[in-house]
């Protein structure tokens, strides 16, 4: 006797950064497992991996390279397939310091929004003739083993992890295809307003954005501002 096999419903997602629209199935009980093992773990790069692993087991297209992903859209495909799979209401709390209390909340993840910020350039010159062309930090970096030994220097191995192309007046580099060690030359002659230019690209990446908004039992007006997947479980 064969068991009958189990049909499951076709979502199209739209990835926040391309545009670009997925299918997926959604999670299942196998996919569960893994959440709660990260979980139990309690380590965040634990988690975003299970969750890497759980976006890739549910999407439905061939030849998907989940590491092409940034980690926003990493994020925000969780929120939908957690949507789909278990429901689209989660509930929140958080501890008021004004007065000592604890308030809950009902979200609906359908609600959640994605911010890009604007006037933030991908493009940044370095000169009249020579640029460098950013990416957003994608979901290899998770498994990265350059950032996850760097220590201190997590946020210059990202930054070398993040350069996409180097150009001038007469060609285009692929930095994919550049050794590391002449990338990190490069970074380092370049001056500190072109490092400042990429730091600010880097603190107002896109993002994950719900905002909550209550009275506390003082008459206060509060506003919580969720930016992050953790925010939401």
């Amino acid at each position: 006797m064969v068991l009958p096999k189990i049909k499951y419903p076709i979502h199209e997602f739209e990835i926040p950064t391309t545009g670009e629209k997925i299918p997926f199935r959604p999670f299942l009980v196998k996919e569960e497992k893994l959440l709660l093992m990260a979980k139990e773990s309690g380590d965040t790069v634990d988690i975003l991996k299970a969750l890497k692993q759980v976006i890739n087991n549910c999407c439905l297209l061939e030849n998907f390279d989940i590491n092409e992903l940034s980690l926003l859209d990493l994020e925000y495909l969780f929120l939908k397939l957690r949507a789909i799979s278990v429901g689209d209401i989660v509930e929140v709390s958080y501890k008021d310091k004004d007065d000592d209390e604890i308030y809950k909340f009902n979200i609906n993840l359908n609600d959640v929004k994605v911010v890009f910020p604007e006037n933030i350039d991908k493009n940044i010159k370095v000169n009249d003739e020579v640029g460098i062309i950013l990416k957003y930090p994608s979901a290899s970096l998770l498994s990265d083993t350059d950032i996850l030994n760097s220590n201190k220097d997590a946020f210059y191995e990202i930054i070398l992890k993040c350069i996409d192309k180097v150009y001038d007046a007469e060609n285009v580099y692929e930095c994919k295809d550049i050794p590391k060690n002449e990338l990190e030359e490069f970074l380092d002659n370049c001056g500190l307003k072109t490092f400042e230019q990429i730091q600010k690209f880097f603190i107002n990446l896109p993002k994950l954005y719900y905002k909550i908004e209550y009275t506390n039992k003082n008459g206060k007006n509060r506003i919580i501002e969720l930016t992050s997947l953790m925010d939401f479980f």
